[in-house]
């Protein structure tokens, strides 16, 4: 079938992006779903830093490729194998998908699945397959999702089925911002009743993860950006404290704030300044996690005796350490309670015509979740 979509095929053009265009709007081939694979017609997805990343070189891709990993849709068409889904299911898709037989899946880690990681570094659906070409051309998927399209073929193993109810540009932010950040402070570093968090960057994974310790019982949570715009929002999100990063003593001050640092810095921004910051407030004995994705080139230089004698912990959290279908619909119904405003994080709602003027917003770091609807 032919399917507008939107094909980045060069990284790293400069800024503006509304005048380079590194994302174009184009016509493409999207072949139907093979073994365990299914059609989903897309109806929200939303900008995030992990494709801008791709759009600015941080994070090197295949081209030319069809971006877009955190979406929601409709089933349209499901293909040999496929027995727990049928044509009107309303599902989200996330964007590491799980095999469900390798160890890792079979210890409960999906995300760390073999077969899916090297599937998303090919650039394919997990198998090997490829569904998106143009003229012939391979065009590459992205991180097994390619939801900056009409429609999709992703591979059953990343999607959730979710409840019809839940309005598609809410539900897309669950697939990525929520299961990452949320599940970074309640799966990942475990935040205790009572504990003090700070987090460092507060796009939508790193107000997802404030979300996370709030509804963990966290009695202080100290937000950390460079924006103050962002900071008011943390704030009215339900922030404790907040610092502006950019302040030569913010370190000292979260320390004075929290009697000596937190118990859990949870660094969100994917820097290796955030990195610092994130660890340089957490206490003696402490845990600092990080949901961060920089340039792989990027090297956060650890002081080895401080870890040893501070006794301190840090770890690395993907897809939030989730299991999906497990943790997905336990997030939706805490949203639905209330505990979880996702809904306060939808900066806009744009078209797919605009998405360059809408990675100009995201770079910019003044907007938050901007959704795509189709």
């Amino acid at each position: 079938m032919k399917i507008k979509a939107a094909v980045i095929r060069q990284m790293g053009l400069p800024q503006p992006y509304a005048q380079s265009r590194p994302m174009s709007i184009e016509e493409v081939d999207l072949a139907p779903p093979q073994q365990r694979e299914v059609l989903v017609q897309v109806k929200a997805a939303s900008l995030c830093h992990s494709d801008l990343s791709t759009v600015n070189a941080d994070r090197p891709r295949q081209m030319p490729m069809v971006l877009g990993h955190e979406a929601a849709g409709i089933v349209a068409e499901v293909g040999p194998g496929i027995t727990d889904l049928a044509v009107g299911d309303h599902v989200v898709m996330v964007f590491a998908p799980s095999c469900g037989e390798c160890v890792a899946c079979q210890e409960g880690h999906p995300g760390r699945c073999e077969p899916g990681q090297k599937s998303n570094g090919a650039g394919t659906l997990l198998g090997g397959g490829m569904r998106l070409s143009q003229n012939g051309q391979t065009v590459y998927h992205h991180v097994g999702v390619s939801g900056f399209a009409e429609y999709c073929v992703v591979n059953r193993g990343s999607l959730v089925k979710i409840d019809k109810q839940l309005p598609f540009d809410e539900a897309a932010m669950f697939g990525c911002a929520v299961l990452t950040g949320v599940g970074a402070a309640l799966n990942t570093a475990q935040v205790f009743p009572g504990a003090r968090v700070a987090v460092v960057g507060l796009g939508g994974v790193g107000l997802n993860a404030m979300f996370g310790a709030q509804v963990a019982g966290a009695s202080q949570v100290v937000a950390i950006d460079i924006h103050d715009d962002k900071l008011e929002l943390a704030r009215a999100l339900g922030a404790t404290h907040t610092i502006n990063a950019k302040d030569p003593d913010a370190v000292a001050k979260v320390k004075e704030m929290t009697a000596g640092g937190v118990d859990f810095g949870l660094e969100m921004a994917g820097s290796v300044q955030a990195m610092e910051l994130a660890y340089r407030v957490t206490r003696r004995g402490g845990t600092t996690v990080t949901a961060g994705l920089p340039h792989p080139d990027a090297r956060w230089p650890l002081q080895h005796v401080n870890l040893t004698a501070e006794e301190r912990t840090v770890k690395g959290s993907y897809v939030g350490s989730c299991v999906p279908p497990r943790d997905m619909p336990r997030y939706i119904d805490l949203y639905r309670k209330g505990k979880l405003p996702v809904n306060k994080l939808l900066s806009d709602r744009i078209t797919l015509e605009e998405i360059n003027e809408g990675f100009d917003r995201l770079a910019s770091g003044h907007t938050v979740r901007q959704l795509i609807i189709f």
